[in-house]
């Protein structure tokens, strides 16, 4: 397993330049406040692992007393097939899993096949659900 452990200060940018390199960012949101509210949070982190000074794959995680939630599962295109993925999301499910989440959901964009395929092979399922949403932030 990769050494992962929670974002240091000064990694913020380096953490964001990588979510841009996977194509993890959208134009409607603020990857930068994403990662401030999630640092900043009581329930949530982002974990990250980093190689020769480089941080190399992240992942967001967040318990919101129900379940827990992942985000932003990012691994340098030029090291990914190495397991840093699998490895983060183990990282991110123990995290969870200390913390009492019974569940980890996530969700991904019905067109990202390689994720959804991705997912699948970890052995998590697709849900029956349907997810609604509406923004409050006037975006």
């Amino acid at each position: 397993m990769s050494d992962i452990r929670p974002i240091r200060d000064g990694e913020d940018e380096a953490v964001v330049a990588l979510w841009t390199a996977c194509g993890l960012t959208r134009p409607w949101n603020d990857p930068k406040q994403d990662l401030r509210l999630a640092r900043e949070g009581a329930t949530s982190t982002v974990l990250v692992t980093v190689e020769d000074e480089k941080v190399v794959g992240s992942i967001m995680v967040g318990f919101d007393g129900h379940r827990g939630w992942v985000y932003y599962l990012a691994v340098d295109p030029d090291r990914r097939g190495r397991g840093l993925g699998r490895d983060l999301t183990a990282a991110a499910e123990a995290w969870l899993s200390n913390r009492g989440a019974p569940k980890i959901q996530l969700m991904v964009r019905a067109d990202n096949t390689p994720a959804l395929d991705f997912y699948e092979r970890l052995g998590l399922e697709r849900q029956t659900v349907v997810v609604f949403g509406r923004r409050l932030d006037g975006r």
